[in-house]
């Protein structure tokens, strides 16, 4: 009975030792594969298994439970990794634990489900989400106006909006590209779907797409806007009721000065800002400072906040990466004038010098929403039928990484955020 106890006590103590973790380090020395890294971490999690995300350490880690399979899953899609002892994960924690680290551990539980709103021919831009996902290997599936006019949001953690317009003014190309075979067929497909759906206007029915996306947030979901998703939500939502399209749009004038109809409480994100009325102008509104920008490419950079990741956690998960400072990139809405920004949203990333917000965050309802300006962040000036990029040439990138922890958000548990 003896030698049996001591037999169990040593097999305990020497499992136990050898007992591991694998380490994904998301610092910018030791990772060789950012992006692909939260690929492996979405995986883990679909197969039942929880990682705790270390904020602040090592470029934001990832600890995993050590397997065979997780192991030869990082080295088929090239993710550095490191196993470590019991012992050591155990040290890592503590440290990350102590009051004096601006550190902390948060445990993710579960993969999300992921919707991306997107047209299916989604002519004529690339999306950069939707590239990032393809790359890191998260699976999405895809939504467009009949599924979320039918309350399908509901069977979704995460929901990213295409560059998309919800005015139902076609992206404003009209000045430039009128004309062309892309525009026409866009337009066309857009009011039949209209029509297919009960509506005489397409701005009428992109309205109540938005008012659903709004009420899938309210309800608990999460939002991921990019580009002019961002600002044409916004305007769509607080246009509820007023006609702000001009006739080469939707067949009739907009209402005499609807700019003074304008409900700014029932935004998003956005106050006090102006319409473009012009439709020879591509240009929204007075949010996008595409226009207003005086900064030279080569010094084009956005910073990130520092949060405190014990109170705010939250915020500290979407700003992780492996730089404080990220390069600059330019779209339909590059970024957002700080004046109009309202006071209950944060702002993430900023270019200080010239007032504008690059990356915020908010809550609504029960839900949340990011709005993350410009189009792609390793394409400088994407224009109409410039080649995709391809993210093998980018795979630390930090602009990236920003949408990718977006994607990861929803698997965290919660914590109130308080300041």
């Amino acid at each position: 009975m003896k030698k049996t106890f001591f037999l169990i006590l040593f097999l305990s103590i020497t499992f136990q030792s050898f007992a591991s973790y694998i380490l994904i380090p998301m610092d910018a020395d030791t990772q060789k594969n950012h992006l692909k890294a939260y690929g492996i971490t979405y995986w883990t999690l679909s197969q039942q298994l929880k990682v705790k995300w270390l904020l602040n350490y090592r470029g934001g880690s990832f600890l995993l439970p050590d397997s065979e399979r997780i192991q030869r899953e990082c080295q088929i899609r090239g993710v550095s990794f490191e196993v470590i002892s019991d012992v050591k994960a155990e040290s890592i924690l503590k440290e990350i634990s102590s009051p004096s680290k601006n550190m902390e551990a948060v445990v993710l539980e579960k993969a999300p489900k992921i919707a991306v709103y997107t047209p299916k021919g989604k002519l004529p831009w690339d999306d950069a989400v939707t590239m990032v996902l393809t790359y890191a290997e998260i699976p999405y599936e895809t939504v467009y106006d009949e599924e979320v006019l039918k309350d399908e949001l509901l069977l979704y953690d995460w929901l990213h909006l295409h560059h998309e317009d919800f005015t139902g003014q076609y992206g404003k190309f009209y000045a430039r590209y009128r004309q062309a075979a892309w525009y026409i067929e866009e337009k066309k497909a857009a009011e039949a779907l209209a029509t297919k759906l009960g509506y005489n206007k397409v701005s009428e029915e992109k309205r109540d797409v938005a008012l659903k996306i709004r009420d899938y947030v309210v309800g608990g979901g999460f939002m991921f806007a990019m580009c002019s998703a961002t600002d044409s939500f916004d305007i769509a939502l607080s246009a509820d009721g007023v006609d702000i399209c001009e006739p080469m749009f939707d067949g009739d004038a907009s209402d005499a000065n609807y700019q003074a109809k304008i409900d700014f409480n029932k935004t998003f994100a956005f106050k006090d800002f102006t319409l473009e009325r012009s439709p020879l102008v591509y240009e929204f509104s007075s949010i996008d400072m595409t226009t207003k920008r005086k900064i030279a490419k080569e010094t084009d950079y956005f910073s990130l906040m520092d949060f405190s990741a014990k109170w705010d956690p939250i915020p500290t998960m979407l700003c992780q990466n492996h730089t404080a400072l990220v390069k600059g990139f330019m779209g339909q809405t590059t970024s957002f004038d700080r004046e109009e920004i309202k006071s209950n949203v944060l702002v993430m990333g900023e270019n200080k010098t010239n007032g504008e917000a690059k990356y915020i965050h908010g809550i609504k309802g029960k839900g949340f929403f990011t709005f993350y300006g410009g189009h792609d962040p390793e394409d400088y000036t994407h224009k109409v039928g410039d080649p995709k990029t391809e993210l093998n040439l980018h795979p630390t990138s930090p602009g990236y990484r920003l949408i990718l922890n977006n994607v990861l958000f929803p698997a965290a548990k919660k914590k109130k955020q308080k300041t």
